[in-house]
């Protein structure tokens, strides 16, 4: 069966771009007699604004887009609102933690953009430069405990290898691991990005 999701951020109102994307969706979904999935991507507590999600289903119906699971309807799938899902998302980053896939990055915004500027300078792709990467384990778990701020980071391998992933529109897709930087999972607000 074909399932297919729609997840706007509750930021404001539904911006045309998002209802082309909707309707897209919403038609490819009924001609395959599929299901429409309304999450609610509400990661982001800095930019939300009340009332929004009500507004995002109030526009939705109005362009005639009936929703078959989401907030409010239910579902096999739920929660549906990313917020509610945290219990899941931090269950994962423990085992990230624990297996070593992941760590805890100390780096102020300052060192960051500090980093960044001089990577601009030096005619350099911006990039983290893994400072917080082989921080010693029991020292990381200490900070972290004393409430230090701090994000959570997925380790990439550090020997470059080609990551070939099969996707179901552009097929086989190659990344090369030396062109990705150690990615932020979780922010300081400790939701996930």
């Amino acid at each position: 069966m074909v399932r297919l999701r729609f997840a706007p951020s509750p930021t404001g109102y539904l911006h045309v771009g998002g209802l082309r994307t909707a309707l897209f969706c919403w038609f490819y979904v009924r001609q395959h007699a599929g299901k429409f999935i309304f999450r609610l991507e509400d990661t982001d507590q800095k930019r939300l604004v009340k009332g929004s999600e009500n507004d995002l289903v109030r526009m939705l119906e109005w362009a005639g887009i009936d929703l078959d699971e989401g907030p409010g309807i239910g579902g096999d799938y739920g929660p549906y609102r990313q917020s509610e899902r945290l219990g899941i998302y931090k269950s994962h980053v423990r085992k990230l933690l624990d297996e070593d896939h992941a760590y805890p990055c100390f780096c102020s915004p300052q060192r960051l953009d500090n980093l960044r500027e001089e990577q601009r300078t030096k005619g350099e792709i911006p990039r983290y430069d893994g400072y917080c990467r082989n921080l010693n384990k029991e020292e990381s778990v200490l900070r972290v405990a004393s409430g230090e701020a701090h994000v959570v980071r997925m380790k990439i391998p550090e020997i470059p290898e080609t990551l070939v992933l099969n996707d179901l529109i552009r097929g086989s897709v190659s990344i090369e691991t030396s062109q990705t930087e150690d990615q932020v999972i979780i922010k300081s607000d400790g939701f996930p990005t």
